[in-house]
């Protein structure tokens, strides 16, 4: 069955998808929400949730990778109709990913302190941060499962499911956080910053129990795992790899930027937490596209129908931009209003107001990078887009952080910085697409 690139088509993945991607960064956003609001120590109570959420985030993106390699292994076998040849690969997988996340947990938990010195952490936000992630990081196996099984979904066209799924999650999370950060009077002690570490762990146990329940009710994937490994078990690893090395390059990226943030002071770090969560909210929301662009690229890859590659990029790119000029004006229309969302404290907002307008400038350009991104995974082309931001950020992003910081910019340093950091990603993926598929489509 070919494939049609129409705009109905196109949402139809998109949207859920848009649905699901932005449970994470809403998740993140409750607890930035409602730490920021607690009786005492706020303001290091929520330099301390974005500290350990840009680690946990980068272990997330790093082994949660497994999505991408999933999905267009499992697109391009739909597309080719050999779906049968990798019905096992998904459960292989998953086990090797969830026993590499468990080897994690164990590693890490007796050095999260030295860990987070590495961020410039002290004092209370240093203890906060081993307080909070200590709990956090059990949540970790789940999240990768959970991730692994929406990667299935998705190499199947699907991305209902996965709403589903990160909705429950969703609720779950911002109930429990609310009546954990501050208490049930008679029944549940207020618990600060260790209860939204407990809401975020149960939500990530639901998610996965209803993953596995969705994926074994509603596909004909089995979670069994069988031996010997699927012969495209290498090609998988390949791609994991890649995109190992790619999201420590990317990791790098939010590592420095939390990192000069944070010895700004406090003040900053809580501004920044802000800033860079709703940056996160804006890249998932754009995400439910570049996941369109994710599984159709690759089905159509495994059609070998190039003509409507380019037909899907072309309307991709008018669909991206559409949503981020729209998530600038919206923005824009509730400027005043999203700072005090998070934090009454004004000398936060102050920082946050100073760099929040660079956030909304960058969502058209995030959204070409995001899409082309997504394009490309689909495709399986991760040695590409590895080398790509192994540059954007060794030679972009870093040198151009040390240098405006030298000026004494602070916060605007880092978010200029990230903001040329995502156009140096962006523009060369549309380049590179169109030099491989512009010839081959012409010759059909």
């Amino acid at each position: 069955m070919k494939t049609d690139i129409t705009l109905k088509n196109i949402n139809k993945l998109a949207v859920p998808a848009l649905i699901a991607g932005v449970a994470e960064p809403i998740l993140s956003l409750t607890d930035t929400a409602i730490i920021g609001n607690i009786d005492y120590n706020a303001a290091e109570s929520l330099a301390a949730v974005g500290i350990v959420g840009t680690f946990i985030s980068m272990l997330i993106w790093v082994l949660g990778q497994t999505r991408s390699a999933i999905s267009s292994i499992v697109s391009q076998h739909v597309g080719a109709n050999k779906l049968e040849h990798v019905k096992n690969l998904p459960a292989q997988a998953i086990f090797i990913i969830t026993s590499i996340s468990i080897l994690i947990i164990v590693t890490t938990l007796p050095f999260s302190s030295e860990i987070f010195k590495l961020y410039s952490a002290s004092g209370t936000i240093l203890n906060y941060s081993v307080e909070y992630y200590n709990i956090r990081v059990f949540g970790f196996p789940f999240t990768l499962f959970t991730f692994a099984i929406f990667g299935t979904f998705r190499g199947l066209q699907n991305t209902y499911y996965p709403m589903i799924i990160a909705i429950i999650g969703t609720i779950v999370n911002v109930v429990l956080d609310f009546a954990f950060v501050y208490g049930v009077h008679g029944i549940i002690d207020p618990m600060h910053i260790k209860g939204a570490g407990y809401a975020s762990v149960i939500a990530q146990i639901i998610m996965a129990i209803c993953s596995a329940y969705y994926l074994l009710k509603k596909t004909p994937i089995s979670l069994r795992i069988t031996f010997p490994f699927n012969k495209e078990i290498k090609t998988f690893s390949i791609m994991i790899i890649n995109l190992f090395v790619r999201t420590l390059a990317l990791n790098a990226t939010l590592y420095f930027a939390t990192r000069f943030a944070t010895s700004y002071g406090t003040n900053y770090i809580a501004a920044y937490t802000i800033a860079i969560n709703l940056w996160f909210l804006g890249a998932f929301i754009i995400d439910g596209y570049a996941s369109a662009g994710n599984i159709l690229s690759g089905k159509l890859l495994g059609e070998k129908n190039y003509k409507k590659l380019l037909e899907l990029s072309r309307l991709l790119i008018k669909c991206g931009i559409g949503v981020g000029f729209l998530l600038s004006t919206l923005g824009l229309l509730f400027y005043s209003f999203i700072g005090p969302i998070f934090t009454k404290d004004q000398l936060v907002l102050n920082e946050f107001y100073n760099v929040f307008w660079i956030v909304l400038a960058m969502q058209p350009l995030c959204a070409l990078a995001f899409i082309f991104d997504g394009m490309f995974k689909g495709m399986g082309k991760m040695k590409f887009l590895r080398n790509l931001l192994l540059l954007s950020t060794g030679l972009v992003f870093i040198p151009l952080l040390f240098l405006l910081d030298s000026y004494g910019l602070k916060l605007h340093a880092v978010f200029i910085a990230l903001t040329v950091w995502i156009i140096a990603r962006g523009f060369p993926l549309i380049i590179k697409f169109r030099q491989l598929f512009l010839s081959l489509s012409q010759k059909m």
